[in-house]
């Protein structure tokens, strides 16, 4: 059922009614390619985002005199509001419209970023943070979904990859923009810089992104199975997160866990039985869906594990300076941007699984000859560039996978959760990596057996890749639905 309706409603209701794209938009043979571009928007800044805040800790620390305990808090605030908000994000979108929910999102996210960039505190900043990862979330959620779904087909694969490549470029380009920013104008401006950039993409949602079609049934959202959701994911990941700080076997850390594996297994019966779930459990029955989440999260694991790990060895083993280090991690998010586009498109002629395999099998194979002896500056970089390359051959087609295994009407649902494992993955990488880095004293040893964990880790994801089988994502028929556009020409 369309979500527009053809009468002109009055008043605050036109702020629920998706705007209709010019009709020169609209008509353009390249009007898939403008909301591709408008999806990199959102993309390139959330991942530019992420990568900056670290960077301000210190500083932070010092504006504000206080512990860096409580520093931190800034950044995983953020991360905890959005791996528990993203999918039930994507389910709303499902119903009340992906172009509505995107290009608010960026509003949302525009107002919390100004507000953190005039912060009087500490804890008015980590507020301003939750109202920032809220908006960050409805951008997650649909940026995907309205890819698959204004894309064609054939080339949903090589539209995947640009997106992934814009969200390497942001990663990439964090560390050297953020201290651009901080030397220019302090930690504020790592803030109120995503204002502009944010109003290009809000504007860019409007007149590009088609109006949603074939939404799923407007029902009664499942409030009481997001009260069990969020609980359980800010506590499985608070878990995570601080266990290398706590101790995990400590009160606190076994608690949180436990408090989160009986929340989640409520969150499921309450699933399997309402008809109207937030999460649709059944999506986890197709093996395609499951696989690719499940080799998604461990690539996301692997990616910033290295990410964590080969700073320290760089800067303690080799007496590399903190702004080189940034600069030759940097080569690995370039390798996957420069990648990613062109393995989307062999993934539209070949599909998903022989890329994913082979992908995450260059990065086992890649980490584990890197746990041979202690590399120097040349083999160290030669092997970030061909981790990055085995990442951007998986991440555009598991992607693209994963969407063409979800039904469209559950399109925004998927996309949620995959981007919840993204963030997932990330918490696990930083937190299991980290520990495994500080079994021992000696950086060269601690690369070694950090190398050794994730090119298993990875070796795991190819497993998962593997049993994917062999259905090429355009051929993707789900059951009870047909292959539709999920958009109108308007």
């Amino acid at each position: 059922m369309p979500l527009m309706e053809h009468a002109a409603p009055l008043g605050w209701r036109r702020l629920l009614v998706e705007p209709r794209r010019p009709r020169a938009v609209a008509a353009s043979k390249n009007a898939a390619w403008f909301v591709v571009a408008t999806v990199c928007v959102g993309a390139f800044m959330g991942q530019l985002d992420a990568s900056i805040v670290a960077l301000a800790f210190p500083t932070l620390q010092h504006d504000f005199h206080a512990p860096l305990g409580a520093v931190t808090w800034v950044g995983l605030t953020y991360l905890l509001v959005l791996v528990a908000s993203v999918a039930a994000m994507g389910r709303l979108s499902d119903m009340v419209g992906r172009k509505l929910l995107y290009t608010y999102g960026f509003a949302v996210f525009i107002i919390g970023s100004a507000l953190c960039g005039l912060a009087p505190n500490l804890l008015a900043l980590d507020g301003f943070r939750v109202l920032q990862a809220i908006g960050a979330a409805m951008l997650q959620a649909n940026s995907v979904a309205i890819i698959a779904l204004a894309v064609p087909r054939r080339s949903l694969g090589r539209a995947i990859g640009i997106q992934g490549a814009a969200q390497a470029v942001g990663l990439a380009l964090g560390p050297a923009v953020g201290g651009l920013l901080l030397a220019a104008g302090g930690w504020r401006l790592l803030f109120l810089v995503n204002v502009p950039v944010g109003l290009v993409g809000m504007v860019a949602g409007l007149l590009l992104i088609p109006r949603s079609r074939d939404l799923a049934e407007r029902v009664r959202f499942d409030w009481p199975g997001l009260v069990l959701f969020v609980p359980a994911v800010v506590a499985v990941m608070v878990a995570i997160s601080l266990g290398n700080h706590a101790g995990w076997t400590s009160n606190f850390i076994t608690g949180a866990a436990t408090l989160g594996v009986l929340l989640g297994g409520a969150f499921i019966l309450r699933e399997r039985r309402t008809p109207a779930p937030m999460l649709d459990t059944r999506l986890f029955k197709s093996v395609p869906f499951s696989a690719g989440i499940a080799s998604g999260l461990l690539s996301y694991l692997v990616m910033f594990g290295v990410l964590l790990v080969v700073p320290f060895f760089l800067e303690r083993a080799l007496g590399v300076g903190f702004a080189r280090a940034g600069l030759e991690l940097a080569v690995m998010p370039i390798a996957l941007g420069l990648v990613a586009p062109f393995a989307g498109r062999l993934a539209d002629k070949v599909g998903a699984r022989p890329l994913t395999v082979a992908g995450m099998l260059l990065v086992s194979v890649t980490l584990a000859t890197l746990a041979v002896g202690a590399p120097g500056q040349g083999k160290l970089i030669a092997g970030l560039v061909l981790v990055g390359v085995g990442l951007g051959l998986f991440t555009p087609s598991n992607n693209a996978a994963i969407m063409a295994a979800a039904p469209r009407r559950e399109s925004g649902v998927a996309s949620g959760v995959l981007n919840m494992t993204r963030g997932m993955g990330t918490a696990l990488g930083l937190a299991l990596t980290g520990m495994v880095f500080g079994l021992v004293a000696s950086p060269v040893r601690g690369l070694d057996i950090s190398m050794v964990f994730l090119a298993t880790v990875a070796a795991l994801a190819v497993v998962f890749a593997t049993l994917r089988g062999g259905l090429h994502p355009r051929a993707a028929v789900h059951p009870g639905g047909v292959r539709r556009s999920m958009y109108d020409r308007s």
